[in-house]
């Protein structure tokens, strides 16, 4: 059995008119984050990491943003697409580790409800999914409240 590590990460500009999405949650916010899909920053963080870990290249390589069939789609589709070619490698995930960085909104009351989401899309325990929440003290384009940006680190074992 082989234990591998991906880290990834993911930055989106806030824009006015579209839903804020984080962990397959809408979060109620003055502003969106702008991108093809829903910008889910979190979800789009882990897919690297999964990626990553399995050295199948990265989010860009499996979902172009020059693919229409891409445009608007929640990005749970991408998840469950890297979970089933996860599966196609034998690779299980042994856990996930993701932390955003934003100065609002305020994500505290939205983080079990990202990790029971994120469990069920990648069919592992709740217990095997860590979000965090913090900001850069004013400091960065975080700090401006211009954007959201995510990290993650998956683990997987072949």
């Amino acid at each position: 059995m082989a234990i591998r590590v991906g880290f990834g990460y993911d930055v989106h500009a806030f824009v006015e008119g579209r839903p804020l999405v984080l962990g397959g949650v809408t979060i109620p916010h003055a502003y969106g984050l702008s991108g093809h899909s829903d910008a889910d920053t979190v979800i789009h963080a882990i897919v690297d990491a999964l990626l990553g870990a399995a050295a199948l290249g990265d989010i860009g390589t499996h979902f172009p943003s020059n693919d229409d069939r891409w445009k608007d789609q929640p990005s749970s589709v991408f998840l469950t697409y890297t979970y089933n070619l996860l599966r196609t490698q034998n690779s299980t995930i042994g856990n996930i580790d993701a932390t955003i960085v934003a100065e609002r909104p305020k994500l505290a009351p939205y983080i079990q409800v990202m990790r029971e989401n994120l469990a069920a899309y990648l069919h592992m325990g709740v217990d095997q999914v860590s979000v965090k929440a913090t900001t850069t003290d004013g400091l960065g384009f975080a700090g401006r409240r211009e954007g959201i940006a995510c990290y993650a680190v998956a683990l997987i074992e072949r």
